[in-house]
């Protein structure tokens, strides 16, 4: 694949995890009563909206997620090889983090957060493949 694909499926990718960020940052903020993540007790996204995940560092778990993908499609625009694959790297093992907590701690699983570590998984192995 050329270079030029690659980072289209990035900044594609990417995109959509700023408005996967965005979701769970307003829902969080909200608090709104319609919550079409939450499933049942195990799967839904009450996890990292209110519960001992929802902050990292003092800060809305959501909002690093949110700069992180929007760092990630900047430097998919600019054809930043290199800051493409740190953010990608730093976000996979952020992900891990948050998939570690979700899973073994809280006993739950968030369907966006799903959505967000394959989308982060996804743009990390196509950070590999053009710096490569």
């Amino acid at each position: 694949m050329k270079d030029v694909k690659i980072f289209a499926w990035i900044k594609a990718l990417s995109f959509v995890g700023i408005l996967l960020a965005i979701y769970l940052l307003i829902e969080q903020m909200s608090h709104s009563s319609f919550k079409p993540c939450n499933i049942n007790s195990v799967v839904n996204c009450n996890a990292i909206i209110s519960g001992s995940v929802s902050k990292t560092l003092g800060y809305p778990t959501p909002l690093f997620g949110l700069i992180g993908y929007i760092v990630i499609f900047f430097a998919s625009i600019f054809k930043h090889k290199k800051v493409t694959l740190f953010m990608a790297t730093f976000g996979l093992l952020f992900c891990l983090w948050i998939s570690y907590r979700e899973l073994f701690q809280l006993h739950v699983v968030c369907p966006v957060c799903i959505l967000c570590q394959l989308i982060m998984l996804t743009v990390f192995i196509l950070g590999l493949i053009v710096n490569g």
